[in-house]
């Protein structure tokens, strides 16, 4: 590889940078990303850049971040990874673990509750959109339609656990595609072919650096420290807390969750769903609907929701019966954040050496695609279920009239003039600040 111009304080300020301002969902994120590496800074050319991408897409996990982790490791090598990984969510996570202290302390004041009130339609309104989104680029085929649909009906109605559900979307991905292949043909990012070539400091015909090529021994390592790092992690949590303890499950059901998130992090809430309100019960359905409206509003990917959910569960279950509340919330909000993000870092450093060796274009499995196709399925349960709780008002059985006008003001917005999430928030945030200050 010739000489890499580009230092590691440079790129630590702009991984730093970068977590500040990472919203907009993974498509936002990507496109700072692109914008700023690739067509301003020229640190890698768009070819890499999509390339890496192409990999990012087929791993479980949020994407953007694991683009981050890959960008930052083919330049710095593993201490690149790291840092600029874990820059993409730092922020975001203490900004959330913040936003918890003032949530658990004083939401239940009536100025806060009248914002939530204008924010929880809009919520039902993006988790709507995200599956019309995601539905629309992932259900080409008939096939891939009623994979969706019965994985719905699976979810809402005959309650199939969240992994069940993508163990059988990619059996049926993986039989339909010896019969209708054309049915898995996949969409995958591709670099312009319209666009000037501009030299870049990691260009398409850099060679490969040295620590980025593919050995077997260096694999192994990396693998075994992985799964020694985590499991001694785990192992001094489980012995101090014992295995049933708060904090020892919620290692154990983020580190499952961490692996069914594919289709991004609206994929994985429905499973944070079924695990944290209706099987342990750390949480409310409140709390959870809470917890995404603020998700929505802050930096980095939107699966640090764990971060909120879990800081609640460990405040509400008191996770360090010897600590204040708001300790035992921190406490099980870095756990819960750790497991997340720890097969992140892995499978990048394990998976990255052999992309940037076969340096070929990569298709999407057939099973992937149908559990893609189920995730939609699943996305919209999750719609439903927020807006039941939305828009019926339990104590005084009434339609929730204005929530409903917020949530269709919202959905116009994001579909029609494509708004931002984050505005979208904000301005019912306000509006609910309106109402109540009316009512």
């Amino acid at each position: 590889m010739t000489k890499n111009n580009i230092t590691l304080k440079q790129a630590f300020l702009y991984w730093l940078k970068l977590g500040f301002i990472s919203f907009g969902g993974p498509a936002g994120q990507i496109a700072i990303m692109h914008q700023e590496l690739v067509v301003e800074k020229r640190w890698i050319s768009e070819a890499r850049f999509f390339h890496a991408l192409n990999f990012c897409m087929l791993l479980p996990g949020p994407e953007a971040q694991q683009l981050a982790i890959y960008i930052g490791w083919l330049m710095h090598k593993t201490i690149g990874g790291l840092i600029a990984g874990l820059l993409f969510i730092l922020p975001s996570f203490f900004i959330l673990v913040g936003l918890g202290v003032l949530y658990m302390q004083y939401g239940d004041l009536p100025l806060i509750q009248s914002i939530f009130s204008g924010i929880k339609p809009a919520v039902v309104s993006i988790v709507l959109f995200a599956a019309y989104r995601i539905g629309s680029r992932a259900l080409k085929h008939p096939l891939l339609l009623l994979i969706a649909a019965l994985s719905f009906v699976g979810i809402l109605f005959f309650k199939l656990p969240f992994p069940l559900i993508v163990l059988m979307a990619a059996m049926s991905g993986w039989v339909a595609s010896h019969f209708l292949p054309q049915a898995f043909k996949a969409s995958t990012y591709r670099a312009s072919q319209n666009s000037a070539h501009l030299p870049a400091i990691i260009d398409d015909d850099t060679p490969i650096p040295e620590h980025a090529k593919y050995q077997l021994t260096r694999l192994l390592k990396t693998l075994i420290f992985g799964i020694a790092f985590g499991g001694f992690a785990f192992y001094l949590i489980a012995r101090t807390f014992g295995v049933d303890g708060l904090l020892s499950q919620t290692a154990l059901f983020f580190t499952k969750a961490a692996l069914l998130t594919f289709g991004g992090a609206y994929a994985v809430l429905p499973y944070v769903f079924q695990g944290a309100v209706e099987h342990y019960h750390w949480i409310s359905a409140t709390q959870m609907m809470d917890g995404l409206a603020l998700g929505e509003t802050t930096p980095g990917p939107l699966i640090m929701v764990i971060t909120f959910i879990s800081f609640v569960s460990g405040w509400v279950n008191h996770a360090l019966p010897n600590a204040s509340l708001w300790v035992s919330g921190l406490a099980t909000a870095s756990v819960a954040t750790f497991f997340t993000f720890l097969p992140s870092f892995m499978m990048i450093f394990l998976g990255a050496p052999l992309i940037e060796t076969t340096r070929s274009q990569l298709k999407l499995a057939a099973p992937l695609t149908a559990i893609t196709a189920a995730v939609v399925g699943v996305i919209l349960n999750l719609a439903v279920f927020f807006a039941l709780h939305t828009f019926w008002q339990e104590k005084t059985q009434q339609l929730n009239i204005a929530g409903l006008v917020i949530a269709s003001l919202a959905f116009i917005a994001l579909t029609k003039f494509k708004a931002n999430t984050l505005v979208v928030v904000i301005a019912s945030g306000l509006i609910g600040l309106g109402l109540g200050y009316i009512t």
